[in-house]
């Protein structure tokens, strides 16, 4: 196991080394000058070049790289170019707004599909089975942003269950958070409980299947209690393999989810940052992004083996 984890941590470093390597050069050929944002249009060529000396974009490519690399290091990830902010200070104004919706969502994902899986495969050929399907192919075919208006518009404005925008911290009032939050998180969800809920309806399918089933069946067990003791169990391995791997989904998602509902959370930030050409805050969103994506690769493969004892991860317990 220590093996393992030693060549993970290897693994994580070189890909957070490549990804700022790519995304510091990559967003360099974006079109656009970060400089003339800053300065404004009519900037003489005096204050133009003298913007540039400031942010030291006068260096060459691999000087500010090492610059890059270096104070991110020592955890200084730069000053933003539009409203000279610190990253660092952005990304802890923001970043807690987007992990809370995507937190919220992925509870509410994996609740809502795996309810419906687990329904649809005890009622197999009836009903439940036909409305579980048909609510997955909603979830799967309607894009979220219009879900978002609509749920605006019938639950927000026209009932008054929930705030139409506007956000609450959950430090200061976790109920109003929860209240502001559980719309937003109901629309980010809606794609991942569809998935949730077409895999665990498939698993629990080949499950049932399976011969320890029929021998457990044959000592007596009934159909329900063999459902959720066997099926259920062996259906979240294919849950926490999906979980982990639309997460990247469900912060990209976030960006339109943000907009519909004025959220002030990471997408706006990310969707800013690209549109005022704002280097520094590009730069340190992916490397989060990225980071946040290692981080959460490595806890599926340990959940693996905590889920199911009989799996082993490279070799390790």
């Amino acid at each position: 196991m220590t093996r393992y984890v030693l060549t993970r941590l290897w693994q994580a470093a070189l890909t957070l080394v490549l990804a700022s390597i790519v995304v510091f050069f990559g967003v360099r050929q974006l079109p656009g000058d970060p400089a003339l944002a800053l300065a404004g249009e009519e900037a003489s060529p005096e204050r133009l070049a003298a913007v540039r000396a400031d942010l030291g974009l006068d260096d060459s490519l691999l000087v500010q790289y090492w610059r890059f690399v270096v104070n991110a290091l020592q955890g200084d990830l730069g000053q933003s170019t539009r409203t000279g902010t610190p990253v660092t200070e952005l990304l802890g104004a923001t970043l807690p707004v987007t992990l809370w919706l995507a937190l919220y969502a992925i509870v509410v994902a994996v609740v809502v599909g795996v309810a419906l899986g687990t329904l649809a495969e005890r009622y197999r050929g009836q009903w439940p089975e036909w409305m579980a399907n048909a609510a997955a192919l909603v979830g799967l075919s309607v894009p979220n942003f219009w879900l978002g208006i609509l749920a605006i518009v019938w639950l927000a404005a026209g009932l008054g269950w929930f705030p139409a925008s506007g956000y609450v911290p959950v430090t200061s009032d976790p109920i109003g958070a929860l209240h502001h939050l559980t719309l937003p998180a109901l629309i980010l969800g809606t794609s991942l409980a569809a998935v949730i809920m077409r895999q665990t309806r498939a698993s629990m399918i080949e499950t049932m299947k399976t011969d320890f089933v029929r021998t457990a069946r044959a000592k007596g067990l009934s159909r329900p209690r063999v459902l959720f003791r066997y099926g259920l169990r062996n259906s979240m391995i294919v849950v926490v393999t999906i979980v982990g791997l639309q997460l990247g989904g469900l912060i990209s998602g976030a960006v339109v989810t943000e907009r519909i509902f004025a959220l002030p959370g990471f997408g706006k930030l990310t969707l800013d940052a690209v549109l005022t050409r704002d280097y520094p805050v590009i730069q340190a969103v992916v490397l989060v992004i990225t980071l946040g994506y290692v981080l959460i690769n490595f806890a599926v493969d340990v959940l693996y083996s905590v889920i199911n004892p009989k799996i082993r991860v490279g070799g390790a317990a």
